[in-house]
């Protein structure tokens, strides 16, 4: 009377790839430079050489730092580019933009690095769901990369999933 449950998702050749696996861990910081500008809105070379140059930036150690200013000011780009090279050899990666930019170039740099051709032939699922913050890009960067490869891509769960492509 009492079949024994088979679990085919598990048995079949569908793989999953789960995006949020691959979430590098590390502090994230959004530095807003708007505090060394002259009423948030004027860059002096001068004063703001003496921010940066008097700036602990041990406190980045191991960071992910997403440079940015929160005011309408014109930011000249060497300001952005001069903390960056203060930054150097201390946080794990600076860029200039938001916390999502800054996650967008995390995933395009960790998916450009997968070894996709370990899915030749095989169908698979791009898991939709995620706890942590895996930007709608790394979806997108992910999907070309291994279209070469799959012979099939589905995006969501297997119990529902949505065909995106298939080989002919």
């Amino acid at each position: 009377m009492a079949e024994e449950i088979v679990n085919r998702v598990a048995n079949s050749k569908l793989k999953v790839i789960d995006l949020e696996d691959y979430y590098p861990e590390g502090q994230r910081v959004l530095f807003d430079i708007k505090d060394w500008l002259l009423e948030g809105l004027v860059l002096r070379e001068k004063d703001f050489r003496v921010s940066v140059a008097a700036h602990d930036w041990s406190t980045y150690k191991d960071a992910y730092v997403a440079l940015h200013c929160s005011t309408d000011a014109i930011v000249p780009d060497w300001a952005y580019m001069l903390i960056a090279t203060q930054l150097q050899g201390i946080s794990k990666l600076t860029v200039m933009g938001s916390l999502e930019h800054l996650e967008s170039i995390l995933y395009a740099s960790i998916i450009s690095e997968l070894d996709t051709s370990v899915y030749q032939d095989l169908p698979v699922i791009i898991k939709g769901c995620s706890h942590k913050p895996v930007p709608p890009n790394a979806l997108v960067l992910l999907s070309q990369k291994l279209q070469p490869y799959a012979k099939s891509i589905m995006f969501g769960e297997a119990c529902s999933s949505v065909p995106l492509f298939k080989r002919k």
